[in-house]
């Protein structure tokens, strides 16, 4: 997050780092020596990536034999819907259509564009299908709501009368799997790539951190990289490794309908399909045509979880023969399981009441605990990757950018959501894993509210304040496997007297008034918060200032005492985390951080002179904030608290009552205060301190709903959703955290290259949004825009399309409602725009008028925060 700047500088020194990539030294002409575990259409599309790249001393091992060894990929059915609530998935989806539409097989392309149609029988489930269009016009898919009539029209077999609209996807369709990874063997195999399969792996070979090479049952095999995409045997590999892979196999149900007289001579048996592919949401099935068969998929039946290592090998699984087709992915149809799905499908196309299931089988594939793909290279040991937990439809999408991340250090789509270090220690245990993953089955089709938190296993990790925050009536949403409150029903009172405008059914979930009742509060007198789930690294040794002054952006060569907002980048001048560093000693330096990935990108960096602990665990925090947060604070202190002794953006370890704290003259709310750490076994102690001074003061515990809103209103960037790896700083609006002057850090080279580049390019017409205090300003072609929402009733809540003179411009990153402006505040990346330019959000196919303003919107001068 993004708190005011500080423009203190002085000079920094480089040092030399250790890449977390794999062996930069001399390689042969061919590259370094690849392993590629696993030749489904994962390990097929990134031979083809690395070898066209210019690595081709590239060996792909696979147990079965080619081009469809058994894994998922050969009874995958290959529907293909770009649309995602994830950008980052959209973008893989997209990248597969048009690779696969390029590929072709015996004269066929390996992608088939019959379209998508999504149904929508329920009210509910036609609204989701607004907000998916949303989605669809926000990534760049065509998509169009269609009504009953035209629904029946693409689908004549549909019963029109269930139907209450449907969403039209024209370049979704089926992509033909096991000719894909026919197609791009060949293509891998004439740059240098070779593919053996029956070569069953049996251990992975390491020395010194690294992996070196790859046992099979038929030899060895020497590596600098080794890729595990070896599908639902993720687990099995990685336990050959030392590596944790967090995935869990399930199997899913799919059958073909015997031959149906409406389909005789409808479809080219070589395409198979001409209608789109169907999906019937309400009732968890998909359909899609085999010629004149309907295939059909459900979601429906209970979670049939599989364990990996007791799976068939392809030899033993076609012996047993037990399902069609056989092989180890494919296990037998339980009917019963399937049943009611059938009685649904007859519902919705009355054909099949003629009709019955011809074959059938329950297919294996992968789940994680977020229902994201395991991807990156591995902490515990270098060179060793996972593209594992992936479908076809993200397939050649994954690969591309695992084959960037592995030659050029990043992928160039941001894979943020998908790096396999984003899960805690607390997300990776096995039975965690099994109950989200088969959670994360059961809600493949369901209507997901972006709050909406997981029901179990919570609570799992749990503040100090857990206690207090229960008795207060604490409404929990959870974050990395953490409660937090979301606001406290304790509060309700304070609604009393709130004009407040009604909101939407979808807007009104998981919020409640008393969320503006906490945000005023924080305004006007002064507020806990709980902020110990934010993390936190301490940083030591004898080059730990050289180390951090070379691995970010801003100047941290300060006395002890000062803290400093700074970003982390990659090498291409990419945004990968925003810190708080706060140097408490010569060599002592406490980092807040965002991710695991923080914390494993710093580690993989670090020389030996520098240590780095998490100590989020062992320690909490308080936010204190607000006009009273002085008055509260100092008479709990022998220390001098006031604004001339204890300055914005400085640290000092001192004492609350009994308790020892780290305090930080830091606001991410817009009002005076501090961030109070202490170790958490005194936490309990340090809340209850605070609160009884507080009481005649008016404080009370505000949870994360005010604190979005507060935030916003102060422009302050939350990373992971207002800037990744694809957005720069100076796109960002936080110019000012970048000292290119320091000295040498990550990303500096890039980031002048960019720099350089776009002043060529020349001046762009308007002032541009963002140029207000408190901001960077950038030249590119795109910045993250503050919006406000004209109509004072109209609520946004992320991810919504941005319109520029009636054309989709951008897309919406945070939005809350400001309760101190009486607007809605939305952040969007959108070309430059001068303020008080236009635009229109779309919020569930409604054009709500938007304004660019200047920010920040709430005390630009900053005189509540240095006061």
């Amino acid at each position: 997050m993004t708190p005011p700047h500080d423009h203190s500088q002085s000079p920094g020194s480089p040092h030399n780092l250790r890449s977390p990539h794999g062996p930069r030294g001399p390689h042969g002409p061919h590259g370094p020596r690849v392993v590629i575990i696993g030749a489904g259409i994962v390990g097929c599309s990134l031979a083809d990536e690395l070898t066209a790249r210019g690595w081709s001393d590239v060996t792909v091992l696979e147990q079965g034999p080619l081009p469809a060894p058994g894994g998922s990929t050969s009874h995958a059915p290959g529907l293909v819907f770009q649309t995602s609530p994830s950008k980052t998935l959209s973008e893989f989806a997209a990248y597969t259509v048009r690779k696969f539409t390029s590929l072709t097989v015996d004269g066929l392309p390996c992608f088939h564009a019959v379209g998508g149609l999504e149904l929508a029988t329920t009210p509910e489930r036609l609204a989701d299908l607004r907000r998916k269009a949303g989605l669809a016009a926000s990534w760049g898919v065509r998509a169009r709501l269609v009504g009953p009539e035209r629904c029946a029209e693409l689908w004549p077999l549909l019963d029109s009368g269930q139907v209450l609209g449907g969403l039209h996807t024209p370049d979704d369709g089926l992509a033909r799997a096991v000719p894909a990874c026919r197609a791009q063997i060949d293509r891998a195999v004439r740059r240098g790539a070779r593919f053996l399969d029956r070569h069953t792996v049996t251990g992975i070979e390491r020395a010194d951190g690294r992996v070196t090479g790859v046992v099979t049952d038929r030899g060895s095999f020497p590596a600098d990289h080794v890729v595990s995409a070896a599908g639902f045997w993720g687990p099995v590999i990685g336990r050959m490794a030392g590596v944790d892979v967090p995935l869990q196999p399930l199997a899913h149900q799919y059958a073909k309908t015997r031959p149906l007289p409406e389909l005789a001579g409808v479809n080219d048996p070589r395409a198979e399909a001409s209608r789109p592919i169907l999906r019937f949401q309400d009732r968890d099935l998909y359909f899609r045509e085999h010629t004149d068969r309907i295939g059909i998929g459900s979601y429906a039946h209970r979670p049939l979880p599989v364990d990996p290592f007791t799976i068939d090998s392809y030899d033993e699984a076609a012996a047993r023969g037990r399902a069609v087709p056989a092989m180890p992915s494919a296990h037998p149809f339980t009917e019963e399981d399937f049943a009611p799905s059938w009685q649904d499908c007859c519902g919705l196309l009355p054909a099949l009441k003629e009709s019955a299931v011809d074959e059938g089988f329950n297919g294996v594939f992968s789940f994680t605990p977020d229902g994201m793909p395991l991807l990156g290279v591995t902490p515990a040991l270098r060179g060793f990757w996972l593209a594992e937990a992936v479908w076809v439809t993200h397939s050649a999408g994954v690969a591309k950018a695992v084959a960037e991340w592995m030659i050029d250090g990043r992928p160039s789509t941001d894979v943020h959501d998908c790096d396999l270090t984003r899960f805690e220690d607390a997300q990776r245990s096995p039975a965690y894993v099994a109950r989200r993953g088969a959670q994360q089955f059961v809600e493949v089709y369901d209507v997901i509210h972006p709050q909406q938190p997981i029901d179990q296993p919570r609570p799992l990790r749990v503040s100090p304040f857990y206690a207090r925050q229960v008795q207060s009536g604490a409404v929990f949403l959870e974050g990395g496997g953490w409660e937090r409150p979301h606001w406290f029903e304790a509060n309700a009172p304070l609604t009393e007297g709130l004009e407040l405008p009604a909101r939407d059914t979808w807007s009104a979930r998981h919020w409640s008034p008393i969320a503006a009742a906490e945000a005023r509060a924080t305004r006007e007198r002064v507020a806990l918060y709980d902020m110990t789930p934010l993390r936190r690294l301490e940083v030591t040794g004898p080059g730990a200032l050289a180390f951090l002054q070379r691995m970010t952006t801003n100047n941290v060569h300060k006395k002890p005492g000062s803290v400093t907002y700074t970003l982390l980048l990659d090498e291409a001048g990419g945004i990968r985390s925003d810190l708080t560093v706060a140097r408490l000693a010569p060599d002592h330096f406490q980092v807040g951080a965002n991710s695991p990935a923080d914390l494993s990108w710093l580690q993989w960096h670090a020389p030996d002179d520098v240590h780095i602990r998490d100590i989020t665990q062992g320690t909490c925090c308080v936010g204190v904030w607000g006009p009273r947060a002085r008055a509260l604070v100092q008479p709990l202190t022998h220390d001098d608290f006031s604004h001339r002794a204890f300055g914005y953006f400085k640290a000092r370890r001192t004492y609350i009552g009994d308790v020892p704290v780290t305090a930080l003259r830091l606001s991410y709310v817009g009002e005076l205060g501090w961030e109070l750490y202490t170790t958490a076994d005194l936490g309990l102690r340090l809340w209850d301190t605070l609160w009884d001074a507080g009481r005649d003061l008016g404080v009370v515990a505000a949870g994360r709903s005010a604190f979005t809103s507060l935030r916003l209103e102060k422009g302050y960037r939350a990373w992971g959703q207002d800037m990744t790896t694809e957005h720069d700083p100076y796109e960002a609006g936080l110019g000012f955290a970048v000292r290119e002057d320091k000295g040498d850090f990550v990303g500096r080279a890039a980031l002048r290259e960019r720099r350089a580049a776009q002043r060529k390019q020349g001046p762009h017409s308007g002032t541009g949004a963002g140029t207000g205090t408190g901001t960077g300003t950038g030249t590119g072609t795109r910045r993250l825009t503050p919006l406000l929402l004209d109509d004072p009733a109209a609520v946004v809540l992320g991810k919504e399309p941005v319109y520029v003179q009636g054309t989709p411009a951008g897309y919406v990153t945070s939005a809350s409602y400001g309760y101190t402006l009486g607007r809605c505040v939305a952040y969007a990346w959108l070309p430059p725009l001068p303020t008080g330019a236009r635009t229109h959000i779309e919020y569930f196919g409604e054009p709500l008028p938007a304004t660019v303003a200047d920010e920040p919107l709430f005390d630009p001068e900053m005189t509540r925060i240095r006061c």
